[in-house]
């Protein structure tokens, strides 16, 4: 069982920066594949990056590319998604989630995901 809480939401001018963190609980963070989601008033909930169990490998999605940034501390059993020259299209809340799977493979799509956290809102505005 996992249980993530992300934090570091908030309001940001567009061009500005936020750094959200998820921490997770359990021993087995280390043998999960972590992923960040966002979901828009409206829409669909949509993958933004993930990053493999052992951190070698990430993905990101064509619109973030460039600008944010996915790492994740095992000892501390935290991931981390930097964002910078944010823009309002960004305007979401924002998921973490984890997947039980120690490969190089990392899912884009929420029923990939075992465990997510309550979200946190990132608004930018223009």
């Amino acid at each position: 069982q996992v249980q993530l809480v992300e934090s570091g939401g908030g309001l940001v001018q567009a061009g500005g920066s936020l750094r959200l963190s998820c921490a997770a609980s359990g021993r087995t963070f280390s043998r999960h594949a972590m992923g960040w989601f966002r979901q828009a008033p409206g829409k669909e909930r949509e993958f933004v990056a993930g990053i493999n169990w052992s951190g070698g490998n990430t993905y990101y999605i064509d619109s973030v590319k460039g600008r944010f940034t996915i790492s994740r501390d095992n000892a501390k059993n935290t991931v981390l998604l930097q964002m910078n020259s944010l823009k309002p299209e960004d305007t979401a809340v924002y998921y973490c989630a984890a997947a039980s799977r120690t490969s190089w493979y990392i899912g884009v799509r929420p029923h990939e995901y075992d465990y997510w956290g309550q979200g946190t809102q990132v608004t930018v505005s223009s």
